[in-house]
């Protein structure tokens, strides 16, 4: 029986959502069933084996319902293998260099025992929500910095180990 995966999300302006579906996309072609929903939208993780977490980063923070659906789920996250990604630099650092969690995220993945954490380059366009999202992008300071290719070869790690782990249980 493939594993059963619940890529979780929070997310403001679908940014974050994209990114999610991209990696449920890889996990897929690796044979696994995947499902992806808004942190805000889940009420029961127990059918999971494994989760991937991801949320926006907003003035330094993971996005409200990524934030409220690890806390609510932490038991069964910590029991079930777990990774977390960001979204969020408005740049090409993602790609350039390994940025590491914010304070919050690197709690988590410590109290949960993550198997892994990344940050992604985001993506703020034009129509974004948000009065500092407008102002941000008025600046001519918006853009897409994700790199889904790097994206892809992140969750294929994932798949990878997960594969793995099906084969030895």
């Amino acid at each position: 029986m493939p594993e059963n995966v619940l890529v979780a999300y929070g997310t403001t302006n679908g940014s974050t959502a994209r990114i999610a579906e991209a990696i449920a996309d890889v996990l897929r072609k690796e044979g696994l069933t995947v499902d992806t929903a808004s942190g805000a939208t889940v009420t029961d993780v127990t059918s999971y084996d494994a989760f991937v977490v991801g949320g926006a980063l907003y003035a330094g923070r993971w996005h409200r319902d990524a934030r409220r659906f690890v806390r609510r789920h932490r038991r069964t996250l910590a029991e079930r293998p777990l990774w977390l990604f960001s979204s969020g630099p408005l740049d090409a650092s993602a790609s350039e260099k390994d940025i590491p969690p914010v304070p919050w995220v690197r709690r988590t993945v410590d109290k949960l025992d993550a198997r892994g954490h990344v940050t992604f380059g985001g993506c703020l366009q034009e129509g974004a929500k948000g009065r500092i999202a407008r102002m941000i992008i008025r600046n001519g300071k918006g853009g897409d910095f994700r790199d889904f290719p790097e994206i892809e070869a992140w969750a294929a790690r994932v798949a990878d180990e997960l594969v793995k782990r099906e084969q030895t249980t």
